[in-house]
């Protein structure tokens, strides 16, 4: 009879355990899993991540989708088909088919204002003053205007300070998306004489990096998969105006363990190629006139049916003409995370590996295709294994790309 008992007993602890588990579990999906989901055509939202299961509970809804301008219908999503996970709200859309590129092109950018780079101090009087530092302005902050006066150059800024006489000036300035005022006092610098407040500031900016896709319908092309940002700061650098330029692929600096590598290009023309119109978190986006290779489109993947496994990336290391390599994807966050890193991906191709090392600097928006379909792109390197990286979901690029118009790269 003990043993009987020590039996049952063994037997509800561990259904306790398997229970608090699967609740665990079931808590943690709800808490990161995304609440809105979209599918195509008449599908049913089903994930490649087995544990996953959803179920219609409510038919098509009054609610409309505000990217799609379609109906939504309520899901339920569960553990093992069994326990609750909580539920969402699923859009039927069409199924978009994007061109994947992997083209190189060069990026111009000019941010709207100025960004601060750093404080510094200057001789004055005998003194060592920081006039900018001491009104509170610090790195990353966005000077838009002095005096009412609108300020888009380093040029700009300087010329307003030094015609100051050293007289306090009104700064207006953004700092984490707040509109702030403070009010410097330019000091005469011992140097040269001139009228300053102690600031480095950046307005522009070039780089090079990958065309992940093109709408032919639309004319909006992708980029990158991450912002681009400041070197210094690592701030998103806020768009005035930008280009996108061709290049040509000369050379390849390899990376270790250690050193990210980069690819070496250079522009081939001064004329653009296409307008930037947003530099955000999920890339940059823009117009062209046409496709930048003359393969045809292929269709979107929505984020649940990813799956772990083979894959390729499109990608140019030499020239102007991507190639295909082969990847693996290792990990899946399906989390609406506000960076760009929602898969791993391993570079297996022995041709890449052989020639970059792996994921280099420049491969970024390289797109990531699977099972026929465009699932993602490149955009980070791990530094201690530049065989890995991070990877976005092509469908948060796309969601990104359906917000850009003709008028909004017009007015970039």
């Amino acid at each position: 009879m003990k043993t009987a008992a020590k039996i049952l007993a063994g037997l509800s602890a561990a259904a306790v355990s398997l229970s608090a588990i699967l609740f665990a579990a079931a808590a943690h999906y709800s808490f990161n899993l995304p609440d809105e989901y979209y599918v195509t055509g008449e599908n049913v939202l089903n994930f490649s991540c087995k544990p996953l299961t959803a179920d219609l509970i409510k038919p098509v809804s009054t609610e409309i989708d505000s990217i799609s301008k379609n109906a939504s219908e309520q899901v339920q999503l569960r553990l093992f088909g069994v326990v609750p996970i909580k539920n969402v709200s699923v859009t039927h859309v069409d199924e978009p088919v994007l061109v994947p590129c992997g083209t190189p092109f060069g990026i111009k950018l000019l941010t709207d204002g100025v960004m601060v780079i750093d404080t510094g101090e200057f001789t004055s009087d005998r003194q060592l003053v920081s006039p900018a530092r001491s009104a509170g302005l610090k790195a990353g902050d966005i000077i838009t205007s002095v005096n009412g006066q609108k300020v888009m150059t380093n040029a700009e800024l300087q010329k307003l300070f030094a015609g100051s006489d050293g007289k306090p000036v009104t700064v207006s300035y953004r700092r984490n998306s707040i509109d702030c005022t403070s009010y410097i006092t330019p000091k005469r610098s011992s140097e040269d004489g001139k009228y300053k407040a102690g600031l480095w500031v950046r307005d522009s900016t070039a780089g090079i990096g990958t065309v992940t896709f093109y709408n032919a319908e639309t004319g909006v092309f992708a980029g990158l998969g991450h912002p681009v940002c400041d070197s210094d700061n690592g701030e998103i650098l806020p768009l005035s105006t930008g280009q996108s330029a061709d290049v040509v692929i000369n050379g390849v600096s390899k990376g270790k363990s250690g050193k990210p590598g980069e690819l070496i290009g250079t522009f081939t023309t001064g004329l653009p190629s296409g307008i930037l119109a947003e530099n955000c978190q999920s890339g940059v986006y823009g117009l062209m006139d046409s496709s930048p290779v003359t393969s045809s489109g292929i269709p979107l993947a929505m984020r649940q049916e990813i799956e772990i496994g083979d894959a390729y990336i499109l990608s140019t290391i030499k020239g102007k003409t991507p190639k295909q390599y082969s990847v693996s994807i290792e990990k899946i966050d399906l989390t609406d995370a506000p960076d760009s890193r929602n898969m791993v991906i391993r570079i297996t191709d022995p041709q890449l590996l052989a020639e970059t090392g792996g994921i280099v600097q420049g491969m970024s928006g390289s797109p990531i295709i699977q099972n026929g379909k465009l699932v993602g792109a490149v955009t980070h390197v791990f530094v201690s294994n530049p065989k890995k990286g991070y990877a976005i979901f092509a469908d948060t690029m796309y969601e990104e790309s359906c917000k850009i118009s003709v008028s909004d790269a017009n007015a970039a």
